[in-house]
Order: C-alpha cells, then structure tokens, then sequence
C-alpha cells in the first residue's frame, strides 16, 4: 500500500528550470543521439540513464567537456562489479580540469577564518600558485604514482598542495589537523608517503592550536618521507627545524603542466572511519571522480560559472574533495576554515551574505543547532543570492526541511543529499526539475540505479530495506590500499548480493522517484519484529528542547530469538531534568513511532560517542554493551572524545544479562 505523498515544499521555476543545465543536457542527448526526452522530464531522462549506462555516460562526458589525451576504445571495457572497467585506453588529469574553465581575472577561490581574515584568489593566481608548488615538489622527487600527504585545514595552500600532487599522477592523502598522532599516523603509514604538508597549527573556537610537535612525531614515524613542507597557518614567522619552508616550496614560477594518465589511475585516497583495526584506504581515480564530480556538480547542483558553492566541511571529511570540485565547473568555491558556530551560529550565513553564496552546503546537525537557537538568518542577512541549501552527514529531520523553508526562504531549493566516502559522491538528492517534497531526497542522480532490496534480495517499492546500487558508478573505488586480489572490496560491499553494491543504509524508494533514508541497517532497531532505522527515533527525541543530542541502542543480538533491551541514552540541554521530560519523550515515541520503540530505559550521558567525522558510534557501543572489549570494539584514536566510551564501558562492567543483552523467555 503506498504511502500518501507529502507536502511539497519547493517546485521548480518553469523558466529556470527550462534554462538548467540538466535540460539543457536532455535536449542534447535528443538532438545528437535521437533519444526523446522532454527537457524537464527528470524521470524519463534518469530512466535512460540507468538503462543505457554506456549511451548515458558517453553523452555525459561529451556535454560535461571530459578532455581525453588518448581517447577511450570504449565507454564499459566491463560493467562488471567489483571490477568495472570505465572508458578503457583513455588518458586524461583531475587537475587539468579544475584549472582549465574560466578566464585569470574570474574568482577561484574565497577562503575564509573564523577570526574574520579572508583572502580572494584568481584562476590566474591559482594556476600561477599550482605551478609554483608543483615545480617545488618535483625538486623534491616527487613522481606519477608517488604519495604527498598533508595535515592541514580548508585553506588555499591545501588546495593548490592537492592541484599540484595531482597534476603530476601522484596520489593526495589529507587529514584534519585536529586528528590525533595516532590517528593520522595509522592513515598515512599505509600508504607511504614521499612528502608531508603541515601547517604549524589551526585555530578552532576562538582558541590556538599549535601542532608543530605532532609533525615531529609524525616525522619520526613516517620512515618513508623524504621531505616535510611546514605552511605558517597559524603564526607567519613558524619555524621547524629539517622542514622545507611553503614559501620556499613555491618560490619560483613554473609553467603549468599536466601529466596524462589512464582513467582509474589514483587520484587520492580517502579512509573509512577506522572504527574497528585500521581505517580501510579507499582509492579513487583520476577519471571516475572527474565525470562523478562534474555530473554532480553541473547536472544534479547546476553549478557552473558566475556560481558560489560553500560547504561546511574539514578537510578529514569526503565534502572536501567534493566542494574543490567545484572549479570544474568554472564556479568559485567559498571555503571556510574554523568552528561554524563562532563567534555564533550565524557566522557561516554572514559568509554567504558576504560573497553572495548561491549553493549553500552543511550537516543536518548543524541546521538541528540553527533550529534549536531559534535562528532566523533570514531576518539578518540578505540571502537573496541563495538558490539551494545541502544536507548531508546525517537524515535531514523533517523539523530541520520546515526550518531551511521557513528561516531561510521559501525561494531555496532544499537539497537533503546522500552518499558517501565509499564513492567520494552524493548520489541521492536534488535536481533543478524535481520538486522537493518534506522529509525527502528529491531523486537518485543521473546513471544511479538506487533500489531498495528486502532480505531475499528481491526489488520493493514503497517499503523499507537494504539500499543497493545495482548498476556501477564511475567513482566506485579502484581499489582498497593493500588488497591486492580485491577480497577486503568484495567483503565490503558485495559478499550480500553478488554483483550488487550493498552500501548500508536503510531507505525506501517512494513511488515519486524520492527516497527517504532511515539509517545505518547495521545500526537498526528491530523491536517485535518492526524494524525501523534509528534516524526516526532521533527525529522525535532529538525533537525536545531538553534534549542536546542522543543514542539509541538495540541490544538485541544479532539472529537472536529473544529481544534485548532498547537503550536511550540522552545528553541533556542546560537545566533540563531527565523525570521531567522522560514521560514525555514515552508519549512521543509511543505515539509517534509504536509503543515496540519505546525504550526500557533512558540514561543520561555527558556526550554521544562520534567518529572524527562525526557520525554516531552506534554499532560500536552496541558491541561494548554486549561485552566486547572496547579496544575490539572501536578505535580510541577514531573516536572523537574517547571519554565519551566511559559510562557504556562502566555500563557492561556492572550490567547483567537480563539488564543489558538478550534476556531469557
């Protein structure tokens, strides 16, 4: 029985949408390959998409301006998965297109700091800076296939380092510089880097942060580098003795060149959270993230020049990579480096006043913070530049879809977006043709074959389950760092369903082409046999004014006859008491999801546990309560505040089965 459809809260201009760059693209694939598409049917043009992977994707990398030096014999040598092989035979370089588009006066960069500096780069000086860098690491040594690693903000340094790393074929690896030795450490050893770029320090929340000493470390662990690049972020004098000092790395002009390589050579290599063993290294590829990128970017966000894309993100987090793709598409990109909420949550949207921000992207917990603060930047701030807002990290609440309408303009596209860092993209979202329904992703991007399958493996429409992508995407990952018969690939994502990706989430598929996303499935709650995602039960408890933040934790093991208990553990708001508002919380979950959801118990904790990038931790805490050791159960060093592990670990000390775990019948 399907679902009644809900309130559209966004509908794309006729006119604008008539002038998008996904209709624009419709009208293509009609006049040159004969395929008849009306310009703004988003269904019918994602249909042939998924259909026809080889037409679409050859059409795409036509219209997208994808620039091969050697031409590809073919679109699919296999379609495969694992194992596609994308546009055999063909060459071509990520860097060669972010600084191609756009003329030297056109702005390429806007990089801003919590302190209020901000500085402005050209595509002339940022082509000028990535020669400069780029002839600086080839006196250093540094080859096609070598490793350049940095520790290091959302700054201009970080992206020309990157621009120049990749426009000779070596491979990019960054972490956050608020990332731990051992965490960075455990990153970077795997794949032995030649060169290091370091800030001395970054500044987070008002405070200083000198991390001159965590280079040393780091120096002394990486036997495998030959030269360490110190950038004075934090202090313009810092110095540190045996590093090579930025200024002199890019010291003299160079003549920008790029170096030719084949499509699925790496690019750069991104990390899983790490939570259990060491953070698997993910490796995409040069030509993979280029059309992926470029398909996002220009067809699902209709980004292009005269555009201003901002994303909240660190450097530690695949948004990153995501935001400088931006300048593929001649857009500038408007980075920000620094605590969101200082000196007040209103920072970034007086940053998006500022440079005139037409795509503005953040996390859902971020508009939760703007909601809870009774913010409304639309009452201070002059956001008429502002088309489409992006959320991503986490479900959207439906609280949080009124919000961006209601606080920032009924005008603005919302873009509730998801993906990941498996495949470095946001494959579920937006586009300018399809209207934004509450509490929904929009529709799967072009050439996404996103189903939800049931436990059997079979297709549902309009019903909970497993997220899989039946058909592959260029920027699949090439390979996982050290696997080298692919078996750590194959477990990951294709042990469920042969030749399918399983990527874990819970979502259903509604008959409006939307999707709604319930969580991680190996995080569900499973209670009587309703099975439901933990993104519902954080809509309504997280929902309260009383409540900062919380987990939920089915205890029930895995296969198990009997249930466990369901655990609600709530970090409080200031002066809020747990006796008042627990009642209240029942009669909300009971009536709101079932009385199965209602938990047994509710527990206050000082923080909820989170990866370095923020995701709740809630399969490893799951683990820790049904008595694994917590060293077997979740990295400290992936762990933001390992603290935070301290009242589950003391729970399962002092638990017993019939309190924590499966209980008897």
């Amino acid at each position: 029985m399907s679902t009644p459809s809900p309130e559209i809260l966004w509908t794309p201009d006729r006119r604008e949408a008539g002038d998008s760059a996904v209709a624009a693209f419709a009208r293509y694939v009609r006049e040159r390959h004969g395929v008849p598409l009306a310009d703004t049917d988003y269904a019918a043009l994602h249909a042939w998409s998924v259909d026809d992977i080889d037409s679409f994707w050859s059409a795409a990398a036509e219209f997208l301006g994808v620039r091969f030096h050697d031409e590809p014999r073919a679109v699919l040598g296999r379609d495969d998965m694992p194992g596609t092989e994308w546009f055999p035979g063909a060459t071509l370089n990520y860097a060669e297109h972010a600084l191609g588009p756009g003329h030297d006066d056109d702005v390429a960069v806007v990089a801003a700091q919590e302190d209020g500096s901000e500085r402005t780069v050209t595509r002339g000086e940022l082509r000028d800076l990535v020669g400069r860098a780029r002839a600086g690491l080839v006196r250093l040594g540094v080859r096609r296939g070598d490793r350049v690693v940095a520790l290091a903000p959302n700054t201009v340094e970080t992206l020309v380092a990157f621009l120049a790393a990749a426009s000779l074929g070596a491979l990019w690896s960054v972490c956050s510089p608020d990332f731990g030795v051992r965490a960075v450490r455990d990153r970077f050893a795997q794949i032995e880097p030649v060169v290091l770029v370091a800030v001395d320090g970054y500044r987070y929340g008002g405070k200083r942060f000198d991390i001159r000493p965590t280079i040393a470390t780091l120096r002394a662990q990486l036997p495998t580098l030959r030269a360490v690049v110190l950038v004075p972020y934090l202090d313009p004098a810092a110095e540190l003795d045996g590093t090579v000092p930025w200024a002199e790395l890019t010291a003299e002009a160079a003549d920008l060149e790029f170096e030719p390589v084949p499509f699925d050579h790496p690019l750069w290599v991104l990390y899983s959270s790490g939570t259990t063993g060491l953070p698997k290294g993910i490796v995409h590829g040069h030509g993979g993230i280029v059309l992926e990128h470029l398909k996002v970017l220009r067809l699902q966000m209709d980004l292009g020049p005269g555009e201003r894309l901002s994303w909240f993100t660190t450097t530690g987090w695949m948004m990153w990579n995501l935001l400088v793709s931006g300048l593929l598409t001649g857009a500038s990109v408007v980075l920000f480096d620094g605590n969101p909420g200082h000196p007040d949550l209103g920072a970034l949207w007086r940053l998006a006043e500022r440079h005139r921000v037409t795509w503005f992207g953040t996390s859902a917990p971020f508009v939760q913070s703007c909601l809870r603060a009774g913010l409304r930047p639309r009452d201070e701030v002059d956001l008429s530049a502002l088309r489409a807002v992006g959320s991503t990290g986490s479900p959207l609440s439906v609280e949080g879809f009124r919000w961006i309408g209601d606080a920032i303009g009924e005008h603005v596209q919302i873009c509730s977006v998801s993906g990941g860092t498996d495949m470095c993209t946001a494959f579920l979202g937006g586009a300018p043709t399809v209207p934004v329904w509450l509490g929904e992703l929009s529709c799967a991007s072009l050439g996404t074959a996103a189903v939800a399958y049931d436990p059997a493996g079979r297709e549902i429409g309009d019903e909970v389950g497993e997220l899989v992508l039946t058909r592959p995407l260029p920027s699949m990952p090439v390979a996982f760092w050290n696997d080298p018969d692919g078996t750590r690939l194959h477990e990951a994502y294709f042990d469920t369903y042969p030749g399918v990706w399983r990527h874990g989430d819970w979502v259903r598929l509604t008959p409006r082409g939307s999707y709604v996303i319930y969580g991680r499935s190996d995080s569900t709650l499973n209670r009587g046999g309703v099975r439901m995602g933990t993104a519902d039960f954080y809509a309504v408890v997280e929902g309260f004014a009383e409540v900062a933040d919380s987990l939920v934790i089915d205890t029930t093991e895995l296969g198990a006859h009997d249930e466990g208990e369901l655990l609600c553990f709530l970090v409080l708001a200031p002066g809020a008491d747990l006796t008042e508002v627990e009642p209240r919380l029942r009669r909300a979950l009971r009536a709101e999801l079932s009385p199965r959801h209602v938990p047994d118990r509710f527990l206050v904790i000082d923080a909820v546990p989170r990866t370095l990038t923020g995701k709740k931790l809630e399969v490893p805490v799951k683990k820790i309560l049904a008595g694994v050791a917590p060293d077997a159960a979740v990295s400290r060093d992936a762990v933001l505040d390992p603290d935070a592990l301290a009242p589950f670990v003391d729970l399962a000390r002092v638990s017993t089965g019939s309190s924590v775990g499966t209980t008897s019948s």
